[in-house]
Order: C-alpha cells, then structure tokens, then sequence
C-alpha cells in the first residue's frame, strides 16, 4: 500500500501516527484502570458449524502478515537452493512448523481452560490483572513515544 515509505518519507506523518499509536494505547490503558465489573463469560456460545470454524481460522491465519513473512522470509532460509525438490523441503518444514504450533496452542487453551474458574470467580484476581493490563498498556505508550524511527 506504500505505507511504509510514506512514514519513512515523511517525519510529520511517521509522528502523527507514532502520537496516534500512544494516544490509543493510553486511552487502553485508561479505560482498563476504569473498568470495574465483573468478569463476565457465557458458558453457552452460539453455534457454529465446523466448516465455519475452519473458514474463520483459515482467513485469520492467510490474514495474519507474520505467518505470510514468516513462510516467504524466515523459512526458505533453511532450504538449500541446490536441493533437488525444495518444495517438498518447504513443506515438510511447513509441517513441522504448524505441529509444533498446534502443540503449544493446545497447552494454552488447556492452561487457560483450568484457571479460568479461578480467575473469574475471585474479583482480586480480576483487579490485579486489569492493573497489569493498563501499566502494560501505558508502558507500551511510553517506550512508543521515546522511541526513534
């Protein structure tokens, strides 16, 4: 989209969006120190079907720009360009790649499926949590502002 040349052209336009991003992040950071409800959670989701599921996550996936830098940058890296079939060396390595990020993601969701009781039903939990969120978010803005291109 030529955006990023713009905000390396152009020092006005790299500072109002640094000074938006901050603006933003301390307007998180706020609205999270203010917030003081309950945790709410609905056990019961509305249904979806599994080629829903599948369609969503393969459009968040083919979305994401760091999967796409990640497999067109990172990994061919590690495919010797003599190799007779490179693509079955990307594939294989793609493989692995994905397994070994299926695995992770299923120890979060099994992590995160057996404290949530715990994190919900206890409001001092949810205070200390929404205190480390909002000094993240504010963190986050400061290290934006100081920062150099």
């Amino acid at each position: 989209m030529g955006l990023a040349a713009l905000l390396h052209t152009s020092a006005l336009t790299f500072q109002t969006f640094k000074y938006l991003g901050v603006a933003y992040l301390l307007y998180m950071a706020w609205n999270t120190l203010r917030e003081h409800g309950a945790l709410s959670v609905d056990k019961e989701v509305g249904a979806r079907s599994a080629a829903q599921v599948t369609v969503e996550a393969i459009l968040i996936n083919i979305l994401n720009p760091k999967l796409s830098i990640f497999f067109l940058a990172f990994l061919p890296q590690f495919v010797s360009a003599d190799e007779a079939s490179p693509l079955s060396s990307m594939l294989s390595l793609s493989a692995v790649f994905m397994l070994m990020t299926f695995v992770v993601f299923v120890g979060y969701g099994l992590f995160a499926a057996s404290i949530r009781d715990h994190v919900i039903s206890r409001p001092k939990v949810l205070t200390w949590m929404r205190r480390a969120f909002a000094g993240a978010f504010a963190a986050l803005g400061a290290k934006l502002a100081f920062a150099d291109r």
